[in-house]
């Protein structure tokens, strides 16, 4: 009986793990295509300034983590000290702006697809630097995925879309997409070394460093250089009390998508994290295209059905893969 309530206790923790990403993110992926797209006040005005919604996310994170380590820190040492994320803090603001900047050429759904080819910059970068050999499946997932991308890039996207985008331009949208693909994973493996090093990190640690680095390196870059658009961003705050609401939302989805995202892995393992987020990603096209009314033909969502399809057989690869180690253990 206790090993059954056990059971439901943890389908009970997941199912709540699984909604509490699934709503933040999707709802922060509604809101991101709604400040890129939408015009605002009687003037219809664009909110231009995307890059300013990455310093507010790094503020909101910064003080949450903060929060956070107070409230349930055992009050250890041992973590890495905060001076250590200042590279990754570098290509961690970099990255996620041109991620939303590239919403300014290419539609929300264009944007998720192209981020969910990860696996693509990674593969090639350990078959080319480190000599990495990989299975036949293993390419097989990497030949969907990439031809799914590259197909919907080709395919003539519905004209009501483009026209709500404020630049049009597939190449540039694209490239930007997979620059911050190739920043992510210098991020990704700074932070690996880190907590390497640093054993006792938590992830707390690590976010209330990295936010922190790229809380400085966006104020620099939007209040201290001389084409920064800091100040215009807030002025159109204030004209546009709505925008405002939407970049507070935004970011407080961020936050509370990270605490479901820590509590999945630490409960469940990265496995099950990869799972509910490459879900999430699906969930938000079909969302996009439903409410935003971002149309999107058969032939579309035939490369949609390959990309995802490619990374469900890598989640069910990695699944196998996990499931033959644990059988060497017990043995």
């Amino acid at each position: 009986m206790e090993s059954h309530g056990t059971g439901l206790r943890r389908v009970l923790l997941l199912s709540f793990c699984v909604a509490g990403i699934w709503a933040a993110y999707i709802y922060q992926g509604v809101l991101q295509e709604t400040l890129s797209t939408k015009r605002f006040g009687e003037d219809e005005k664009r909110f231009e300034h995307l890059a300013f919604l990455n310093l507010a996310q790094n503020v909101v994170c910064l003080v949450w983590s903060f929060i956070m380590i107070k409230l349930w820190s055992n009050g250890g040492s041992g973590g890495a000290p905060w001076w250590t994320y200042w590279s990754a803090g570098i290509t961690n603001t970099i990255g996620p702006a041109m991620g939303i900047e590239a919403l300014k050429y290419i539609s929300y759904p264009a944007q998720v697809l192209a981020k969910s080819s990860k696996m693509i910059p990674v593969m090639l970068m350990g078959s080319l630097v480190y000599g990495i050999r990989y299975t036949l499946p293993e390419y097989l997932c990497t030949f969907l995925v990439a031809g799914g991308v590259s197909m919907f890039a080709l395919l003539k996207t519905s004209s009501k879309t483009i026209s709500k985008l404020a630049n049009p331009n597939a190449p540039l949208g694209y490239g930007l997409c997979f620059l911050n693909l190739a920043f992510d994973g210098f991020t990704n493996a700074t932070q690996d070394s880190i907590t390497a090093r640093y054993p006792k990190t938590s992830a707390w640690d690590i976010m209330l460093g990295m936010n922190l680095w790229g809380t400085i390196y966006n104020m620099v870059y939007m209040f201290g250089l001389p084409h920064g658009s800091g100040f215009e961003a807030v002025q159109f705050c204030k004209q546009h009390p709505e925008a405002a609401w939407d970049i507070l939302m935004y970011c407080l989805c961020g936050a509370v998508g990270q605490n479901f995202i820590f509590l999945t892995i630490s409960r469940f393992g990265s496995l099950a994290n990869t799972t509910i987020t490459t879900t999430r990603k699906f969930v938000s096209i079909v969302v996009s295209s439903v409410l935003s009314g971002n149309p999107l033909s058969s032939k579309q969502w035939g490369c949609v059905s390959m990309v995802f399809g490619g990374l469900s057989y890598q989640i069910y690869l990695k699944w196998r893969k996990l499931q033959r180690t644990q059988k060497k253990k017990k043995t």
